[in-house]
């Protein structure tokens, strides 16, 4: 699986998504600045969490208008799977490749600890490894985690499977909304979420679980 990490000003994320990339491929991601106007013929691009431009005016806003979203779109369009974690996640929506938004935390603090995820939707490119309803470890570390949609747009995604993880037994961190973890496009190539699973995919970490969603991208690029 061939991979590349956009980087912007204000990533801080993105060394730990090439490390977790190239311990699943085997092969250094790479890395995209975001004045770029052309990403690489990759299987998967990865928008990495951090506070891209010091979330000024709103999380992810600026960053959306950086000059390789435009190619992104375009690369989203013709299928090419994308992932956004945290950070990754508002610019996806900032940018309109997925829908709803992501508000200030329901505790107006900002929250890092571990969460429990549960898997609810395993028939997309990035669970195929999870069984349906498995609950996993994964960590948080956000301010503006807390997933709002209105009720037209809600009910649409959640019909038609586009929530594909959801926290699970109380630990929602954040009041997102049906305790949306994560989200697809309705193509299901593009994946939001807000809890990292790069920092839970060696033991070292302390933990495996983050190992699977990037398995599953190897098996569906193989």
């Amino acid at each position: 699986m061939k991979t590349a990490v956009i980087v912007f000003p204000g990533s801080n994320r993105d060394h730990d998504m090439f490390h977790a990339l190239e311990l699943i491929t085997g092969s250094r991601p790479q890395s995209v600045w975001h004045a770029e106007s052309t990403l690489p013929d990759v299987d998967l691009v990865v928008v990495p969490g951090g506070f891209s431009y010091g979330d000024y005016l709103r999380s992810g806003a600026i960053a959306a208008r950086s000059p390789i979203l435009k190619d992104l779109v375009a690369k989203a369009d013709s299928g090419v799977s994308v992932l956004g974690v945290c950070n990754g996640f508002q610019i996806l929506t900032e940018a309109g490749l997925l829908p709803g938004a992501l508000m200030r935390n329901a505790g107006l603090t900002f929250v890092c600890k571990e969460v429990l995820m549960e898997t609810v939707n395993n028939a997309t490119r990035f669970s195929s490894k999870f069984t349906k309803g498995q609950v996993w470890r994964c960590p948080v570390a956000h301010h503006d985690g807390n997933y709002f949609a209105d009720d037209e747009t809600l009910n649409r995604i959640e019909d038609n499977g586009q929530v594909v993880f959801r926290y699970a037994d109380g630990t929602n961190p954040n009041g997102s909304l049906n305790d949306i973890a994560g989200i697809t496009n309705e193509k299901g190539n593009v994946l939001g979420m807000m809890p990292h699973p790069e920092n839970l995919v060696e033991a070292l970490h302390g933990g495996l679980d983050g190992r699977l969603l990037f398995e599953s991208l190897a098996t569906q690029a193989a």
